[in-house]
């Protein structure tokens, strides 16, 4: 009988949602660049296809002993995403910018859900401590 590692599938699946966001990211960032009329509901399907990700990695990878990393992560990405920190690569180049702002969308639609689902179970956790 085969005995899978559960901690090493779940580091590879981390791995490759990591490499869909930055790759998805430069594929919708040039849509929105070239101002596709498929962007937006290109947009809506890649960020449906993360958010769904997100979830299954929230679900089943996350360890307890991962919780606080992962959520203190999380936290400034969605910092970083909310403060807009690529818009002065609009200056150099318009492509650039579209480009660093769909990966870190799409980076941060993947993380959400997962650090939403870490969040609960960490209150629950700490809850039952009491």
């Amino acid at each position: 009988m085969i005995e899978m590692d559960w901690e090493k599938i779940a580091q590879w699946a981390f791995m490759l949602f990591f490499i869909l966001a930055v790759s998805m990211g430069l594929v919708v960032g040039y849509m929105a660049y070239n101002n596709d009329p498929n962007y937006s509901k290109t947009n809506a399907y890649v960020m449906l296809i993360m958010l769904v990700l997100g979830v299954l990695i929230g679900v089943v990878s996350i360890t307890t002993k991962e919780v606080m990393p992962f959520l203190i992560a999380t936290v400034a990405l969605l910092v970083a995403a909310s403060a807009n920190v690529w818009y002065p690569l609009n200056t150099i180049h318009g492509l650039l910018y579209d480009w660093a702002s769909a990966i870190m969308d799409y980076i941060v639609a993947f993380a959400a859900p997962a650090a939403v689902i870490n969040a609960i179970r960490a209150v629950f956790a700490m809850a039952r401590e009491k």
